[in-house]
């Protein structure tokens, strides 16, 4: 058995949710493509998928194995396309996508650095909240957050971890007191997003639970900015993703809420269509991010208690 074939035959399968399909994306024949699963599955004495006539699940084993699978495939597609485009110059047109909140917060700060070390690349950078195919739309590279989808064919890569955090301004707390517990926040003034899952209520971890906290808007919308302002003017509490907060926390404009209280994190990915004959402009980019955010299991914004 070549394990590291029987490894990618294993992540196609689940990627295409079929023996069939994977066999038709890999090129194979159904029965090579179920002999490398199953010989996998002998190797390591467990099963990694059930299998029903309809569908195909991990197995709590499989799902845990399927999460290094990718990531050792990863390293090892990108060592190779490393090396392949080691001789190459990057140069050209970079399009990239990236999420609004992250985009003016983080990504703009990052692209010059980038830029002055690629001078031959121009960047083309987009930032939207919708729905974006990168590949349809013309994409080298995108920037996503949360539960942004991407297909799942995707090559993906955890920046970093942001945390969700409430805040408030010093005058608000001087004026209305500080929450003490998740249920006091629906006695205070709430800065909320136009997201209808968030409209009424905030998700907190509460005696090792998640309750939905009923809130009382004193102003929606969809942008950050905005609510963040709000937030800086006093007019009361929000929710803020950590890679949002600029030095506002550091500098005492904004105060944290509920800090033994979790509220979520995000996870922030950079995707990209292949590893495969990746242009220099693109592999360039890839290292660059990968530079700056060396541990994605962390939130590198918020500060320490």
């Amino acid at each position: 058995m070549d394990r590291l074939v029987s490894m990618r035959v294993f992540a196609k399968v689940v990627e295409q949710g079929s023996f069939a399909r994977a066999a038709e994306a890999l090129e194979m024949s159904a029965t090579v493509v179920t002999r490398n699963v199953a010989d996998l599955e002998a190797h390591l004495g467990t099963r990694l998928l059930n299998r029903t006539t309809r569908r195909l699940s991990l197995t709590e084993t499989g799902q845990q194995y399927l999460e290094r699978v990718r990531q050792i495939l990863s390293d090892i597609d990108d060592a190779d396309a490393l090396a392949s485009s080691s001789s190459r110059k990057p140069s050209g047109t970079l399009r990239i996508y990236c999420h609004p909140g992250f985009g003016q917060s983080q990504l703009a700060m990052l692209l010059p650095l980038y830029a002055q070390s690629m001078p031959d690349v121009v960047l083309d950078v987009t930032l939207a909240d919708h729905a974006v195919d990168l590949v349809e739309q013309g994409f080298d590279v995108g920037i996503f957050i949360g539960l942004q989808k991407f297909d799942a064919s995707m090559i993906a890569r955890r920046l970093a971890t942001s945390s969700v955090v409430l805040c408030a301004s010093p005058g608000y707390i001087a004026r209305r007191g500080a929450p003490a517990t998740p249920a006091e926040v629906s006695q205070h003034d709430c800065l909320n997003y136009a997201f209808e899952q968030l409209r009424h209520s905030w998700p907190v971890e509460w005696d090792n639970q998640v309750i939905n906290v009923p809130i009382v808007p004193r102003m929606v919308s969809n942008s950050g900015a905005v609510l963040r302002q709000a937030a800086l003017a006093g007019m009361g509490i929000t929710v803020r993703s950590s890679f949002m907060l600029e030095d506002d926390f550091e500098s005492g404009r904004l105060v944290q809420l509920l800090r033994g209280h979790h509220l979520g994190d995000l996870s922030v990915q950079m995707v990209y269509p292949s590893r495969r004959l990746l242009s220099a402009k693109v592999r360039s980019f890839v290292d660059f991010m990968n530079a700056q955010f060396p541990h994605p299991e962390r939130d590198p914004w918020l500060p320490e208690a």
